[in-house]
């Protein structure tokens, strides 16, 4: 009985399993490769506690290879070239028929050069691999390895799927029944588990492990948030889950939803973003997103980073508050954006177009004697500040490479610029001083 709980239920086989019936229900990919009896290289990928190791294991049990095991933590390139070696020596063997099977755990934790030492065992059909990861295998795999193998999403378990593991722990747990542990309220405990089956049974554990001996263990709502205090937050700075509320973050205040916004920005605050991280996407997002239709918002944005840099956490959170508010509520235009990806564009297909002489410097009498600078109309002696000169290189004339926002404050300064140029045609008179 020393064993924690999820240990001492961790499935055996596919009728214990509980969840992913995408992957090993009726029909399903998995569920259909075990029963054939073959498998083929996989990578699992999911959160923690949704039954990676488990269903690995279940395979083991169920189909009549050799199966080895290595974990990602404490296993480099020799420990890969050894069990290589003996999985060629059993295809050699071909006593059952199919290739051997290495499951690594954790492969995320596999350096590149760890990963290229499988690469040819897997490839020339020498070894089955199977692979767990709680991150994207696109970012942590590489692409030679992940090209021959497929990837199976597993997802956080369903509330109904948490409680028939709980009905069958506290049930069929011998030790559980032993210390009278009952159910009457499951509301903190599925929220705090947070889909894992893992940090479940762990919870349970606790509970019944810190409950005076002899007294019933009863769990309910008070007891657990009592016991636990505080839920520890999933998300992962330097994994996918940073990247996805970032960009769900930056989504909302392009949307101009201020209150997805914020609850994007407390999940961050609350799994321990670095806060300048926050404030420099809320500066790019400003000049991006924003630009011309509220200058103001680059002003605040780049105020905020002071302020958190400054400030640090936690008081810097109310200005990364208030500025994504500001963000999110604020008149919206990307017409500096695009206008700079046309220019980029135009410059990537035209050239090193030559600066036309008129707007070039001439300090030296050679090139004004070149004719630089000659010609030059100064828009200061000008009605309006304003005269028509051609400023692009000669070859391209004039190119629209910026376009107004369907926004109050572009749309009065393209039409100012309109009037300029359409009026500044027939003005060349400079102002007598």
């Amino acid at each position: 009985m020393n064993q924690p709980l999820a240990e001492r239920l961790r499935p055996r086989s596919l009728d214990d399993y509980i969840g992913q019936l995408h992957l090993v229900g009726e029909g399903g990919v998995v569920r259909r490769m075990i029963e054939s009896g073959k498998v083929s290289s996989f990578i699992l990928w999911g959160p923690p506690g949704v039954g990676k190791t488990t269903l690995a294991r279940i395979i083991a049990n169920s189909v009549n290879v050799p199966f080895y095991t290595l974990s990602a933590v404490s296993s480099g390139v020799k420990e890969v070239r050894e069990v290589i070696e003996r999985c060629k020596s059993d295809a050699m063997n071909m006593f059952s028929g199919g290739r051997p099977i290495l499951f690594i755990d954790e492969i995320h934790r596999f350096s590149k050069a760890q990963q290229d030492s499988l690469l040819g065992a897997v490839e020339s059909g020498v070894v089955t691999l199977i692979g767990a990861t709680t991150e994207n295998p696109s970012f942590e795999v590489i692409r030679p390895l992940l090209s021959r193998a497929q990837v199976y999403t597993l997802r956080p378990l369903e509330e109904a799927d948490l409680r028939h593991l709980l009905d069958r722990a506290v049930a069929g747990d011998s030790a559980l029944q032993l210390h009278g542990v009952s159910i009457e309220e499951t509301t903190a405990l599925f929220r705090f588990a947070g889909g894992d089956a893992r940090k479940l049974l762990n919870i349970i554990d606790l509970l019944e492990q810190s409950t005076p001996q002899g007294e019933p263990v009863v769990i309910n709502d008070k007891v657990v948030t009592e016991r636990l205090q505080e839920n520890p937050s999933a998300y992962d700075k330097n994994g996918e889950m940073h990247y996805d509320i970032i960009s769900a973050f930056i989504k909302s205040i392009r949307g101009s939803d201020p209150d997805a916004a914020l609850y994007w920005l407390a999940r961050m605050i609350r799994g321990g973003e670095d806060p300048e991280f926050i404030a420099r996407r809320l500066l790019i997002l400003a000049a991006e997103d924003i630009s011309l239709a509220n200058p103001n918002a680059l002003l605040l944005a780049n105020a905020t980073f002071e302020a958190v840099h400054k400030l640090g956490f936690p008081e810097g959170q109310i200005p990364l508050a208030e500025c994504t508010v500001y963000l999110a509520l604020s008149a919206k235009s990307n017409s500096t954006y695009t206008g700079l990806h046309n220019a980029m564009k135009l410059v990537e297909e035209t050239g090193d177009l030559p600066v036309p002489l008129h707007l070039r410097n001439a300090p030296t009498s050679l090139m004004k004697d070149m004719g630089y600078g000659r010609d030059y109309k100064y828009a200061h002696n000008y009605p309006g500040n304003f005269v028509v000169q051609q400023f692009m290189p000669d070859e391209l004339g004039h190119r629209p490479l910026w376009q107004p926002c369907d926004n109050p404050a572009e749309m009065r300064s393209a039409a100012l610029q309109n009037q300029r140029w359409q009026q500044g045609a027939g003005a060349d008179q400079e102002v007598k001083q």
